[in-house]
């Protein structure tokens, strides 16, 4: 039995299924092109849970395309702060200036049209066109690839496109043409519920569990197949909480490479040297401040933070003083520096307490 035969008698459970458990989402009650293609770049890698609060201030903030392509940079990847993977953030933007400058405003209307956009691959494309097009297109991710390789035992490594193309294929074949934006919005839905990524399926809630070969030969554990991704690169950094004056010293990052062109608590490799000494702040108090750690896709940061506390306001060229409210409302600063924003917070919360901050 072929992929396609061992898909069809799936699709009806399916939808029946989606008909009665689909979530209430923001970009579902309205889906809209802008709206949906906002959502599905925000939920890469992001849970939907993680993503409703971002949403809503991205479309009270940037409620269209126009918005969206006019915006300040400062001002998206602040929206965006907390997500990552920031890139994703400047291409919807570059997409947005796409449609408004290049197009007159008119959003793409195709599978194929879509693919023109940045930032915009098969999957993106999938979804927009099926869900607020009603495109009879395939929309293939990793929650897609999950719960049709258990459903059809299908030992095909899902990192290799040729698996991925498989399996799209044998999708479009199956697809209701008068419904696929909530055929693939139910495939995706029983990933993120159901068959769960992380930890055992729930097959006793599941409408496949009668048909799933994984459920039935005991291979959830096994499914899908996936080549493990290499091992990260760690690197120990040491992160400088400077302050002064109800104030924390702040410096953007260059405009190429690794979180290009955020705002950061400075920092250097642990052996970078005497960072102090280079920016004029030898003479200045220390305390020892938390250690955080911080995953990237192939990069691991070990870090060790450093209070300082200067006697002057000088700084090196470029870099700020920023408030509890800059810091708040201005400047966006990654995720990868949380695990020192606490003690950020409680050192202005003090100084503005006293009018000042020295120990």
């Amino acid at each position: 039995m072929d992929l396609e035969e061992r898909l069809r008698p799936a699709v009806f459970p399916l939808l029946n299924w989606f008909h009665d458990n689909a979530r209430v989402l923001p970009w579902r009650s309205e889906p809209t092109p802008y709206r949906v293609w906002v959502s599905e770049i925000m939920l890469q890698q992001t849970r939907v849970a993680a993503v409703l609060g971002y949403f809503a201030r991205f479309m009270e903030a940037l409620p269209t395309v126009e918005a969206l392509a006019d915006a300040e940079e400062d001002e998206l990847l602040k929206l965006w702060q907390g997500l990552g993977y920031y890139n994703r953030a400047r291409n919807l933007q570059k997409a947005a200036r796409q449609i408004v400058y290049d197009r007159d405003g008119v959003f793409p209307g195709s599978y194929e049209e879509l693919l023109t956009l940045a930032g915009v691959g098969e999957y993106t494309a999938g979804a927009i066109a099926s869900i607020a097009f009603g495109e009879a297109v395939p929309a293939v991710d990793g929650n897609v690839l999950r719960v049709v390789t258990r459903l059809t035992g299908d030992a095909g490594d899902i990192t290799k496109p040729e698996t991925k193309a498989r399996i799209r294929a044998a999708l479009a074949a199956v697809m209701p043409q008068n419904l696929p934006g909530t055929f693939n919005q139910a495939l995706m839905e029983l990933g993120a519920l159901v068959c769960l990524p992380n930890g055992a399926p729930e097959c006793g809630r599941c409408p496949w569990q009668d048909l799933c070969a994984a459920c039935r030969e005991g291979k959830t554990d096994a499914l899908p197949v996936k080549s493990s991704k290499r091992q990260r690169k760690v690197e120990g950094r040491t992160v400088y909480l400077i302050f002064r004056a109800g104030k924390v010293a702040l410096r953007r990052r260059p405009d190429s490479g690794l979180l290009r062109g955020l705002w950061e608590f400075p920092n250097v490799p642990d052996d970078r040297g005497d960072a102090l000494a280079q920016w004029g702040m030898e003479d200045a108090a220390t305390l020892d401040g938390p250690r955080a750690r911080h995953i990237f896709t192939h990069i691991e940061w070990h870090m060790q933070s450093v209070q300082v506390f200067p006697a002057g306001d000088a700084l090196p060229e470029g870099w700020v003083w920023a408030d509890r409210a800059a810091l708040e409302e201005r400047y966006p600063i990654p995720n990868a520096f949380d695990g020192f924003r606490a003690c950020v917070e409680g050192q202005l919360r003090q100084a503005d307490a006293r009018e000042g901050c020295e120990p």
